[in-house]
């Protein structure tokens, strides 16, 4: 039996699951879990990438431990973020895309190359966070002198196991620099905003080896967890999804980006896949709703969250993506100051939160429509959010699509089977 390691670390968590295949079916085991969450530093918000990092060669101890022989391992995390290098020593901190530093520096980004023109080049929709605008915010603050490498976090955990420095694809697409046209980072754009062109190597695909830790091999995966995820999700066509996690990724899988001025306008995305392109949006998600539970109710489970919010009959909703929702110091008082009624209970406040994320899921079906032309019937959700049966009966409802909820680890699945197609 051939056993292959999946590392899927998300915002909040990270987990070592361990899959094989027996009679022709994916089986898959769950070896190690792990905390994860932003840290504050000298009042900017942070990851704790050494934490990460132990916590990664843990669980491969822990598979290793369980299984033997592990043939081959992969991480992927979230996208945007990364960690600057001086030849093998990292420029401390490494701040979270949460952190609200480019604030300053977007206007800037902007007065050199237009939004319009970034858009029409890479087709990346506008998020403050995107890796541009953090890699300007780092060249203004003089981040940048000495720097020989950036490495997005998973390949900088990859990196510290093997020793090898990778760029790949996927998780590149989403910092906001890479050509639409030729899928590689784009000259023009490092030249409109002087940043150090050595530090733009070339991308690698999903399925490359690139090393080995303690007698494994170390293979890139899709390394930005959504392009895992969508590898993962046993869909019949190409109908769209929503990966459910701290944030809803809505999309479809496309042949090519789609940049024209109406997916500008609704803010759309064109991320990397594994051989196609992901026309997708980011939706505020569980966020929400975890930060809402750790405020008001930290001890309830999620099961008496939800009866709650569907006893509720709290009528009014609030715009999910409203930049108020994204690094709030209390989620409740951002809810209370969009609402005109304030909710009397704790069941009020989360079936606002789910009511507007199903409303934010119906609204960007019917973009998606529009821009590709295209009518679907179905939509597939994975992820944390797919075991809600609330929200997913709200979405159908919102909506108007058949809910196909798949209750799987499909960003971990994902991760393994790009691992054994590398065989």
């Amino acid at each position: 039996m051939r056993y292959y390691l999946a590392i899927d670390i998300g915002a909040s968590s990270g987990r070592h699951i361990v899959g094989w295949t027996e009679n022709g079916e994916l089986k898959t085991e769950e070896v190690f879990r792990f905390p994860n969450g932003v840290t504050e530093r000298d009042g900017h918000l942070t990851w704790d990438i050494d934490a990460l990092l132990g916590y990664v060669k843990e669980g491969i101890a822990k598979a290793k431990e369980r299984f033997g022989q592990i043939e081959s391992l992969s991480v992927d995390t979230w996208g945007v973020d990364y960690v600057l290098l001086r030849g093998d020593e990292e420029v401390y901190p490494c701040y979270a895309y949460r952190d609200g530093r480019t604030e300053a520096v977007i206007p800037q980004v902007h007065e050199k190359i237009s939004f319009t023109r970034l858009y029409r080049h890479t087709g990346i929709q506008f998020q403050p966070f995107n890796t541009i605008y953090q890699l300007y915010a780092d060249k203004e603050a003089g981040r940048l002198e000495g720097v020989t490498d950036f490495l997005m976090i998973p390949e900088y955990l990859m990196y510290k196991l093997t020793g090898v420095k990778s760029h790949e694809y996927t998780n590149a697409t989403t910092g906001g620099m890479i050509s639409a046209e030729t899928g590689e980072y784009d000259p023009a754009i490092i030249e409109a905003l002087e940043l150090p062109k050595h530090l733009f190597q070339k991308l690698q695909q999903p399925g490359t080896v690139i090393g080995e830790y303690e007698g494994v091999k170390v293979v890139l995966c899709a390394t930005h967890d959504t392009g895992s995820a969508v590898e993962g999700i046993p869909m019949e066509g190409d109908e769209p999804y929503i990966s459910s996690g701290t944030w809803s990724l809505l999309g479809v899988k496309t042949p090519r980006p789609i940049t024209n001025e109406a997916s500008e306008l609704a803010n759309w995305s064109n991320e990397g896949g594994v051989g196609y392109n992901r026309y997708q949006k980011n939706i505020m998600g569980m966020w929400l709703i975890n930060r809402l539970r750790s405020e008001l109710c930290p001890d309830k489970p999620f099961g008496e969250i939800v009866q709650e919010a569907e006893a509720s009959r709290f009528e009014e909703t609030v715009d999910a993506n409203a930049p108020a929702f994204l690094a709030p110091e209390s989620m409740k008082a951002a809810f209370d100051a969009a609402l005109s009624m304030k909710p009397q209970s704790v069941g009020d406040y989360f079936r606002c939160a789910y009511r507007s994320l199903a409303l934010c899921y119906m609204n960007a079906i019917q973009e998606l429509q529009h821009n590709t032309g295209k009518h679907y019937d179905s939509i597939y959700i994975v992820g944390g959010g797919a075991k809600n049966a609330f929200l997913n009966s709200l979405t159908e409802r919102a909506s108007g699509k058949k809910v196909i909820a798949l209750p799987i680890e499909a960003t971990a699945i994902g991760n393994l089977l790009v691992q054994m197609k590398a065989e």
